[in-house]
């Protein structure tokens, strides 16, 4: 078992520990452009930043103000740990502490299954997002 640390904090905190996770994920494992990879949202978003037990950063995941779920990203090496709904339980609190009504996200269709498990529903068709097939879940909040 993974030991892991996981903090809230923000794009101006911890940009370079976040966006190195972004990078090795999204831009250099899945082929993702950089260009799409960064945006305008990550100065608004409420941020997680998983650690190891050596304070190495190992995952991040965001929530916009609007509930947008996104930029889940689990190193390689830490995945199928627990590490991934352990961030999204964290996205989760946020928004319920937010007052949000409803969380969306587009997860890769291969992701599919983990949001479901966790009690979101498919709300849309398959779509392309930087050359990966997606779906939109969501998820009414209590």
């Amino acid at each position: 078992m993974l030991n892991y640390n996981i903090k809230i904090t923000s794009w101006e905190k911890n940009k370079t520990a976040l966006s190195n996770i972004r990078r090795k994920v999204f831009i250099e494992e899945q082929k993702v452009p950089q260009e799409l990879e960064w945006d305008e949202f990550d100065n608004e978003c409420t941020h997680i930043l998983v650690t190891d037990n050596q304070n190495r950063p190992v995952a991040t995941g965001r929530i916009k103000p609007d509930g947008h779920i996104g930029r889940m990203a689990v190193l390689n090496p830490c995945r199928q740990t627990g590490i991934g709904s352990a961030i999204l339980k964290e996205l989760l609190i946020i928004a319920a502490k937010k007052n949000l009504a409803k969380v969306y996200l587009h997860a890769q269709t291969s992701a599919v299954p983990f949001y479901e498990k966790h009690g979101f529903i498919v709300c849309s068709e398959e779509f392309m997002d930087a050359g990966i097939p997606h779906k939109t879940m969501h998820m009414h909040l209590k």
